[in-house]
């Protein structure tokens, strides 16, 4: 496991820093930070602040996920399904929850929300061509790799 240093702006006092759950948790946890409980009706969504802003290193990029308990229990997962914090975002980080659920759900002041995994990525340079090799699965698309 690698480990860096993440530095981690508190953009008000009560903001709660990311903390892992286990000795071994890729994701740390990110909490609301509200004054109220944040109501969110069916099949719509609700941005909830966490107060923290980052600066995350060149080269790695924060991944926001869904807390596995949330969206099973509850039907709340991020609306973009995984949102994406870029090593050049300064400002506040803030996750869009999605109800997938038919019952208005409830988000409370300090609830852990989601998860924030940083991770290493790769930046392509696109170059345009009119060819492409050719694979046994060719251009096979959703389902062609299934059992026979």
């Amino acid at each position: 496991m690698t480990k860096i240093r993440l530095k981690v702006k508190k953009l008000l006092p009560e903001a709660k820093m990311p903390v892992y759950g286990s000795e071994n948790a890729a994701g740390a946890d990110l909490y609301a930070l509200c004054e109220h409980a944040i109501r969110i009706a069916p099949h719509d969504t609700a941005i909830v602040h966490t107060g923290l802003a980052a600066e995350i290193p060149e080269g790695y990029v924060g991944l926001i996920y869904a807390r596995s308990g949330l969206a099973t229990k509850k039907g709340l997962a991020p609306a973009n399904k995984v949102g994406v914090i870029d090593s050049d975002y300064r400002g506040e980080i803030r996750v869009a929850l999605h109800n997938h659920s038919r019952y208005e759900q409830s988000i409370e002041p300090f609830e852990r929300v989601a998860q924030l995994v940083i991770m290493p990525y790769v930046f392509a340079q696109f170059e345009e061509t009119d060819e492409l090799s050719d694979t046994v699965r060719g251009e096979g698309g959703f389902g062609s790799t299934g059992s026979k």
